[in-house]
């Protein structure tokens, strides 16, 4: 049995002062012994945490006492030891950056696409009139995706209102939009229908959801998570293996982030390549004067950049 969790979950619901729930909520999560990251925003929260199975249930049922968050779904997983080295609660504008200027447009909570269980997701994805849409980041579906899936040319969130208007082909067709663990769809499926997607879906729970109660059938490749674990299995019907490296081309599932902290790009990059370029991307990044030790896994902890007294 391991000895450790890490949840995943996230609610869209109005924080009345959520700049001093984020604070409150840290000290929180602190007492509990939970190493994670966390969003607190005026419309929800959006959180992966990790610690003790006594923990992780202290916290879970702490949520779902506060009648604000009562629905709030958790994503568990058993792991060997804590996901993240630190605890982080930050306030911030939205729990997912949508990069609109006028929010207001879209709000999960009165308008978003049907909500579809793994089973029923599993069910349409074959289907003549249905467009499966990845609404994640470059770095993430190249390393996995769901077969035949059509994914868009975007490095944030934020830039996916700007690549709508080249899914205008797809207005027609039941748009099945999915991410890792369904937060990114709330808005992503509500932004479609304002600008007039009629049959808009969301895989309910994410990519994560899927593999844990329809076995991730037909998700090729890994699934990219926000810890140090860097990818997760999601498959265990048909896997493959879909990512090469970023500098050779040899198939690879392992994902980094590039030792130069400065670049610190997402990339796929094979065994040889890592220790050949010490975890990082080029050679230029090689030579930089703060490369981090590669000690094989291309995770680091972020270290607070020092900040120069005018800017204070």
């Amino acid at each position: 049995m391991k000895k450790f969790q890490t949840i995943l979950y996230y609610c869209y619901s109005p924080i009345a002062e959520a700049e001093q729930f984020a604070a409150n909520h840290l000290l929180f999560c602190k007492s509990l012994g939970l190493t994670g990251r966390i969003i607190v925003a005026d419309e929800g929260l959006n959180g992966t945490v990790s610690g003790t199975p006594e923990a992780c249930a202290a916290y879970m049922e702490a949520i779902h006492a506060d009648e604000r968050f009562a629905k709030t779904e958790f994503k568990i997983d058993d792991v060997e030891e804590p996901s993240f080295i630190k605890m982080h609660c930050r306030y911030k504008s939205e729990i997912v950056h949508s990069g609109l200027r006028d929010t207001s447009i879209i709000n999960p909570n009165e308008k978003t696409g049907k909500h579809l269980e793994p089973a029923e997701f599993r069910s349409m994805i074959d289907q003549e009139d249905v467009i499966i849409l990845d609404v994640r980041s470059n770095y993430e579906h190249s390393l996995g995706k769901f077969k035949n899936a059509v994914t868009l040319d975007i490095e944030n969130f934020r830039d996916f209102p700007e690549k709508i208007a080249e899914l205008e082909q797809y207005k027609d067709k039941k748009v099945l939009t999915y991410c890792t663990g369904g937060i990114k769809c709330e808005k992503a499926s509500a932004l479609l229908l304002h600008h007039g997607f009629n049959d808009v879906y969301q895989l309910h729970g994410g990519i994560i959801k899927y593999g844990k109660e329809a076995g991730g059938e037909d998700f090729e490749g890994k699934c990219y998570v926000f810890d140090n674990r860097i990818a997760v299995e999601v498959n265990s019907v048909n896997p493959t293996v879909i990512s090469t490296c970023y500098n050779c081309g040899t198939t690879t599932a392992k994902m980094i982030n590039c030792a130069n902290p400065e670049c610190n790009e997402h990339i796929t990059q094979c065994d040889n390549c890592g220790e050949e370029l010490q975890g990082c991307c080029s050679a230029a990044c090689v030579s930089h004067p703060r490369r981090r030790p590669y000690d094989g896994t291309g995770y680091y902890v972020k270290v607070p950049q020092p900040v120069h007294e005018s800017v204070k």
